[in-house]
């Protein structure tokens, strides 16, 4: 149980507490209303209903309550295994794959394609809803993740991920073009204040620390192929900092890569942000053997490239 507590401001007086909830926790109306019909809000120590209307200078005091994971259950969903033993397994995960179960997407996942074809043999250290899972990509990023069948594997490479000793080096399309052939954005990544679903870079020690490095490997002029290395892994950290220094990913309705002539032009290709998980390089966790792994683009990314080119000729 957690209990969120705030104060109701002078100029919150006559304000419904429905509402007032919603904004000062970042909750949806819904999820406001379930609470208070469970009696898990009160007022200066008084439950209170969803009309009461604020005075201002009340105490409001907010009881969530322990989520409770859906233990995920096995589908027959074809994957792409690149690599597989006792102690793990390396998946190529197409684009549109949202990896674990989670609101909105409790079934026809990977986590549900991994438990059909793994059985009970996944490291149970992610919890039942993330089975295995030792780091994640994108729902509309492609490529390659590693995931653990056995505790052991997962808490070495859980520390290995720390240490930075899992290489994993992407593919991206950008917007614009890269002045400098290599780079690093070192920028601390974290929630955006606002859009709660989005990260940016954030300033005052508010972030995570978030490092990316980056190579030219083709310039079209008005977009640029680059592939980036992970320093560290922060949720959209690359889409973050490509879009921070100027150049969004191609595709990306979130950081503002969208919406260009040639993805309206060639919308069919699109699926989401140009982004492919191409080489994943690690350190076996349990027999030691330094292993490295590719995965080719996908097609509508080869596509993209090939189209550009032609531009350019």
């Amino acid at each position: 149980m957690k209990t969120l507590e705030c104060a109701a401001e002078a100029a919150d007086a006559g304000k419904r507490l429905d509402a007032f909830l919603s904004v000062a926790f970042e909750l949806s109306r819904s999820a406001v209303e379930r609470l208070l019909d469970e009696g898990a809000v009160t007022v200066t120590g008084g439950r209170a209903e969803k009309n009461y209307r604020l005075r201002g200078g009340e105490r409001v005091t907010l009881c969530l309550p322990d989520p409770v994971p859906a233990e995920a259950e096995p589908e027959n969903i074809p994957l792409d295994i690149v690599y597989e033993d006792d102690d793990i397994a390396v998946v190529n995960k197409p684009a549109g794959l949202v990896v674990h179960p989670a609101a909105g997407n409790e079934r026809g996942t990977l986590v549900n394609a991994l438990l059909y074809h793994c059985g009970a043999s996944l490291s149970g250290v992610g919890g039942v809803s993330r089975p295995g899972i030792v780091h994640r990509i994108d729902k509309d990023t492609s490529g390659l993740l590693v995931v653990a069948k056995n505790d052991r594997a997962h808490q070495a490479l859980s520390a290995a991920l720390k240490v930075h000793d899992v290489a994993r080096i992407y593919e991206a399309i950008v917007l614009g073009n890269v002045k400098d052939d290599r780079g690093t954005v070192d920028a601390p990544v974290g929630r955006h204040p606002v859009d709660r679903k989005k990260m940016t870079v954030v300033k005052n020690g508010a972030g995570r620390a978030a490092v990316t490095h980056y190579t030219v490997v083709e310039r079209f002029g008005r977009m640029t192929h680059v592939r980036c290395e992970l320093e560290t892994g922060r949720t959209h950290q690359i889409r973050v900092h490509m879009a921070h220094i100027g150049h969004p990913l191609l595709g990306d309705p979130v950081y503002g890569g969208n919406g260009t002539s040639f993805e309206r032009l060639h919308k069919s290709l699109f699926t989401g942000q140009c982004l492919h998980a191409g080489t994943l390089s690690l350190t076996h966790p349990v027999t030691g053997e330094r292993m490295t792994f590719h995965a080719p683009l996908p097609a509508n990314f080869a596509a993209i490239l090939q189209l550009l080119r032609g531009e350019n000729e």
